[in-house]
């Protein structure tokens, strides 16, 4: 066990400095960014599987592409949010947002699948860790008894991604096709980058590697882009053309990455201090970064992750279960074995164990469960019922709650500092869980009348509501020295809990949907006269389809019950001492 998890959160290492507001300001500006690049996909995928490939009637294999993304997002946050905490928030926000400009590269340049899903990957490594690290910035800079406010701006920010992401993804798909969705997320990565280390007072890099850096990355970037203009022209085009018939991948442009990229490595060796790379205590690092600890906390919510993602919800809760379940069971024992004993644990398990931080996880996993069925099915009840086969009119329903969750983001962290952050996070939940409840009673006319409109802002407001109060006790009960692993694991609880929740609500609502279309019998029986057209059987049919989704609010409103229930009784936010 290390002596900083040993000691007290009062007696461990000193907070890091204050940072700026600029910084912050940059940070959560990065937070919404990749937040809305996480929703932009469900209105590009058709485009995106078209442009690499992939037909219409082979979706299946879109899994890789929205699994690389989760796999990267989850997976690497606890790695993220220790490196955070010891080489310090700015750099981390930089490395990942350098990151994810380079999986928006390899995206919108891509013409098969294989890079785009190394794209996809490479972005959600770079959005997962901006958020521990965007976390662990507002503890840095506002005591416990006045973060939970910004903590909710954050909150609120990043939940602003979700109504934003489809809508700029449509308004983009309107006037380009989707490749100008990641050139775009190229640019605001980049821009972000440069904004956090003017903001975060981070030591400019030297100027000679720096070169070196951008020429790398400018002939890589010109080369997968190959624009028409270069590609095409006589001249220009030259650097296009390899110079060993026989490699392709030995055109001039590549040559220079590799020679820039080489020279960037030595450059960064060289010097003392300012390198563009942190090559030279990479050594020291990884003996403090616990590299066995963080492969196997990778494989183990790596195998989760993906078992999850690549179901079939009409056959299967997991995929390949039966290899990657007992896997991820053994890795975590094994990775809970070895926290136990290294001196410098990637995951400090035992300074969670003070106040309220394993509370705080359990509420985060259970509204995981309770948003990722109000995500996914209020828009496919709108489908069913009021707009039939029009996905702009469902999305247009969902955002009646979408809406609402950033609103109720900024009152939770206004109402923390007047009432227990317990009673305002197990209050909202109490609400979600009300409003999901009614949801059950919903028929195929409910979503035209006004009270829809009231029980879906209910039900967003009490989503937001949870989530100041949640990581306000997570970051108050912890040190500052594990506020960036407390903030990745905050993180890796909601979305295993929306992975899971996605896959287990499915599969028993489809259970349910089965067994009443069995009982209803076959058109012929119904309506043997007319069994091509027969009402009856299309209401039962109907009906069927009501059951399956009612089934699902069910389990949300009895997840996010929980989740109140457990925000009541142990989210305390009083550090152990």
């Amino acid at each position: 066990m290390s002596r900083s998890a040993r000691r007290p959160p009062a007696e461990r290492t000193a907070a890091p400095a204050a940072p700026s507001l600029a910084v912050v300001v940059v940070a959560t500006l990065a937070v919404l960014v990749t937040a809305a690049d996480t929703y932009v996909i469900v209105l590009a995928l058709p485009d995106i599987l078209t442009g690499v490939g992939v037909g219409i009637d082979e979706l299946q294999r879109a899994t890789p592409i929205i699994g690389g993304f989760l796999l990267g997002y989850t997976a690497t946050l606890p790695l993220l949010g220790r490196l955070a905490d010891l080489r310090g928030r700015v750099p981390v926000l930089v490395g990942c947002l350098l990151l994810f400009a380079l999986g928006s590269l390899l995206t919108a340049t891509a013409t098969g699948l294989g890079p785009a899903v190394a794209g996809r990957g490479l972005q959600g490594i770079g959005a997962g860790g901006l958020i521990p690290a965007t976390l662990a910035l507002v503890a840095d800079r506002w005591p416990p008894e006045r973060r939970a406010l910004p903590l909710g701006v954050v909150g609120a920010v990043q939940e602003a991604g979700a109504v934003l992401g489809p809508l700029a993804g449509a308004a983009v798909l309107a006037v380009a096709d989707w490749r100008a969705i990641f050139w775009l997320n190229l640019l605001f990565g980049m821009g972000l980058a440069a904004g956090a280390l003017i903001t975060g007072r981070a030591r400019r890099p030297e100027p000679v590697g720096l070169v070196l850096a951008v020429l790398c990355f400018a002939a890589l970037a010109l080369q997968l882009a190959a624009p028409s203009a270069l590609a095409e022209d006589v001249t220009l085009g030259l650097l296009y053309v390899p110079v060993v018939d026989a490699v392709p991948a030995s055109t001039p442009l590549v040559l220079v990455a590799v020679i820039a990229g080489a020279a960037t490595v030595v450059r960064s060796l060289a010097v003392p201090a300012g390198a563009v790379l942190p090559l030279r205590g990479l050594r020291r690092l990884a003996g403090e970064v616990d590299v066995l600890g963080s492969a196997l906390v990778v494989v183990a919510l790596g195998c989760v992750v993906w078992a999850v993602a690549a179901a079939d919800p009409a056959t299967q809760v997991v995929a390949d279960g039966w290899v990657l379940l007992p896997v991820a069971a053994l890795a975590a024992v094994g990775f809970v074995l070895h926290e136990r004993r290294t001196p410098d644990p990637i995951l400090p398990l035992r300074a969670l164990r003070p106040g309220g931080a394993w509370g705080a996880l359990l509420v985060n996993l259970l509204v995981g469960v309770a948003l990722v069925a109000a995500l996914v099915d209020v828009p496919l009840f709108a489908r069913n019922t009021t707009t039939p086969g029009d996905q702009f009119g469902a999305a247009l329903v969902l955002l009646r709650l979408l809406i609402a969750v950033p609103v109720g983001a900024v009152a939770g962290g206004w109402l923390c500092r007047r009432i227990p952050p317990r009673l305002v996070a197990a209050g909202g939940m109490a609400l979600t869980a009300l409003a999901l409840a009614l949801m059950t009673q919903w028929d195929a006319r409910s979503l035209d009348g006004a009270a829809s409109y009231a029980v879906l802002l209910a039900a967003g407001l009490g989503f937001g509501l949870a989530i100041a109060p949640v990581n306000a006790v997570l970051l108050a009960v912890t040190g500052s020295d594990v506020h960036g692993s407390a903030s990745a694991l905050a993180v890796v609880a909601r979305t295993v809990g929306m992975l899971v929740g996605l896959s287990l609500l499915t599969a028993v609502a489809l259970r349910r949907f089965t067994a009443e279309v069995a009982a209803i019998g076959s058109p012929v029986d119904l309506c043997p006269q007319t069994p091509a057209a027969c009402p009856a059987y299309d209401a039962a049919t109907d009906a069927a389809i009501l059951t399956q989704l009612h089934t699902v609010f069910a389990g949300a409103a009895i997840a996010a019950g929980l989740a109140a229930v457990a925000a009541a009784v142990l989210l305390r936010s009083r550090p152990a001492g």
